[in-house]
């Protein structure tokens, strides 16, 4: 099984249940691992049979700035089933996490995992 990464990308969002987390908007961090459909860009070396990491980048930062998400569990399930339905990703690992939110916590968040990783 192929699969691409992010980590630590950063992108500011409106989420959480209080009132001031829908006013105010709080970076979140992500890291995603996404499985290829399938291994055909190692072989061929073309960016046809690739998945389009910016085009993956960019439709995330729409859903961010277009929908607001009371809990991270929320969220990170509407980013997996992008992945797994627009991107035609077999599996996705999703972790979102808020930063700084609670004193002495660097950052808290959920992981999540959907579809059926290949093996």
């Amino acid at each position: 099984m192929d699969i691409i990464f992010f980590h630590k990308f950063k992108a500011e969002t409106l989420i959480g249940i209080y009132p001031w987390e829908r006013q105010v908007a709080q970076t979140i961090q992500l890291d995603l691992e996404i499985a290829l459909p399938t291994s055909k860009a190692c072989q061929t070396d073309s960016f046809e049979d690739a998945l389009d990491y910016a085009l993956i980048v960019k439709r995330i930062n729409e859903t961010l700035s277009q929908k607001q998400f009371s809990l991270l569990e929320a969220l990170a399930e509407h980013i997996a089933q992008i992945i797994l339905t627009e991107f035609k990703s077999p599996w996705v690992k999703v972790s979102v996490a808020k930063l700084n939110m609670i004193r002495g916590v660097k950052k808290l968040g959920v992981c999540i995992e959907r579809g059926s990783r290949p093996s």
